[in-house]
């Protein structure tokens, strides 16, 4: 039971946390900054800081579903632990795609979108030549992001 409770805890503490900054404060920042350059530098900060979080939170979400292991499934366990099983490899599945979403975004997409706005100067990416490539990337970026937050309200329900 405890167990239990600390999985719903991460894994709300994983999804508050993905909805908290990639609905509301980077948007905030955007809308209230005039200077859209330092918008993006505290964005990606922000950014940085949350991929690290689901890191930990991942990390921990797969300790405590090891730990929640049963031994009882197959084909001669009941229902219910057949049932538990089930629901705990969707847990692990759900977890592993949203660890792979964080990791594809931070040390694939962000380091080339880090590179496009280091080699564009005090100007922006976005009044460079690399403002095509750069809102590729951000597409990209936006998309695995949306995944990573819907997949997190199915890990919250799945609780």
């Amino acid at each position: 039971m405890l167990l239990a409770r600390t999985r719903l805890l991460v894994a709300t503490l994983w999804a508050g946390s993905l909805w908290a900054v990639g609905y509301l404060a980077a948007p905030t920042l955007f809308a209230t900054l005039s200077d859209r350059v330092l918008a993006g530098t505290l964005a990606g900060q922000l950014f940085t800081n949350q991929a690290w979080l689901s890191i930990a939170c991942a990390l921990v979400m797969l300790v405590l579903l090891w730990a929640t292991q049963t031994s009882t499934g197959g084909i001669f366990a009941g229902p219910a632990a057949n049932m538990a099983a089930k629901s705990r490899r969707t847990l692990l599945i759900i977890v592993l795609v949203m660890l792979a979403c964080t990791l594809v975004s931070h040390f694939g997409l962000q380091p080339m979108m880090a590179t496009l706005r280091a080699a564009a100067g005090p100007g922006g990416v976005m009044e460079g030549a690399a403002k095509n490539e750069f809102g590729i990337l951000h597409g990209i970026s936006s998309v695995i992001y949306l995944v990573q937050s819907l997949l997190a309200a199915w890990l919250v329900v799945k609780q």
